[in-house]
């Protein structure tokens, strides 16, 4: 069988929903394929076993009071290969195969995961360090983006100092820069809509701005795209696939952090409601972006496709997308017939065979 560490948890912003998408990883993985080590990381960054762990308990939170928990240290050094416990009735090595990195956020998304397994010379699920802290922090992705000739929002990239020092003639400046009302400010890397507000004056911007700055040294402040929220699924590593668009039509103002996990009237089209020429391109500038970082394994790419004219337009990429019973990755590859089972399996076997040839 194949060893493989499940993370979660971890001290992002996105601690919970990294539970969620781990119990439902947990409940859908092969068992008679892989040999599953769940790993707890909580919010102080402890880490724990919790071997043979209940999907249910990791996602209600509650796994951190169970009884079996082991503390396990995940070690770089290559002659362990994996995870050194430290029970009480002595330490031990379980070496591993593979780990799957259901970790959303920082410390999950931004290379720092990648890099320890690196280190430590063991296979890791999705984007390897730099893919991943190029995809994590989106004024960097915007950078690469702008290269290829995919169209963004216009934005303006706002710093923590610099609006400490002046609050209004920063709000004053991104607001010229974007050039219209109402504009989106977005912590630079943050995830789950996580510390995103929208504004509609410059009073609202300064607001959101300190919000942003709560959570980033960074923010951008970008123009408002009137247009349907799309996502597309990326699965591959150098010759990678992309799924048919999905398309999010939330209820609220624009896809909150409420919205996404909370907000049950939100909808969900597999396909996305645009024309095929659109469909087309978007699942092309999927690829093209997803390979112009460098990733490998997976990611979801998010654009907009406005209602004037159906312009396919870049928002960001998510390099460990949501692995809940209601996230857009996992339902867009369903559509195309490969289950939720199978779709780990491969995960786990492309991030195997890029280390293979890494």
């Amino acid at each position: 069988m194949t060893n493989l560490a499940v993370l979660f948890g971890g001290l992002s912003n996105e601690h919970e929903i990294s539970c969620l998408s781990a119990a439902s990883v947990l409940r859908n993985i092969d068992h008679e394929r892989f040999r599953t080590w769940p790993v707890g990381i909580t919010r102080e960054g402890r880490w724990f076993l919790y071997e043979n762990a209940d999907p249910d308990r990791v996602q209600d939170g509650s796994w951190i009071q169970h009884p079996s928990l082991v503390p396990v240290l995940f070690s770089p050094d290559r002659s362990v290969h994996g995870l050194y416990l430290r029970g009480e009735s002595g330490s031990a090595e379980i070496p591993l195969d593979c780990v799957f990195p259901v970790l959303h956020g920082a410390g999950g998304e931004d290379g720092a995961i990648q890099g320890l397994c690196q280190l430590a010379g063991i296979p890791c699920v999705g984007p390897g360090v730099a893919a991943s802290a190029n995809s994590f922090d989106k004024s960097l992705t915007k950078a690469v983006v702008e290269r290829i000739g995919v169209r963004q929002a216009a934005c303006y990239l706002a710093q923590a100092d610099a609006f400490a020092r002046d609050p209004q003639a920063t709000a004053e400046a991104a607001a010229a820069a974007v050039g219209s009302w109402p504009v989106f400010i977005k912590p630079c890397s943050s995830g789950s809509s996580v510390g995103v507000t929208a504004a509609h004056d410059t009073a609202a911007l300064c607001a959101g701005l300190e919000e942003a700055f709560r959570w980033d040294g960074k923010a951008l402040v970008e123009e408002y795209i009137n247009g349907r929220e799309i996502e597309v699924a990326v699965l591959g590593n150098q010759q990678p696939v992309a799924s048919v668009a999905g398309e999010i039509a939330p209820t609220q103002d624009f896809y909150t952090f409420d919205a996404k996990y909370h907000d049950e009237t939100s909808q969900l089209f597999i396909p996305a409601r645009i024309p095929d020429e659109a469909m087309e391109r978007v699942r092309e500038y999927a690829v093209r972006i997803f390979a112009a970082l460098g990733c490998r394994g997976l990611s979801r790419v998010d654009f907009f496709c406005t209602y004037r004219d159906n312009e396919i337009i870049f928002n960001e990429i998510n390099t460990i997308p949501g692995f809940t019973s209601i996230s857009m990755y996992p339902k867009l590859f369903d559509h195309a017939g490969i289950s939720f089972t199978d779709l780990i399996s491969r995960l786990v076997d492309l991030a195997m065979e890029d280390a293979a040839h890494g």
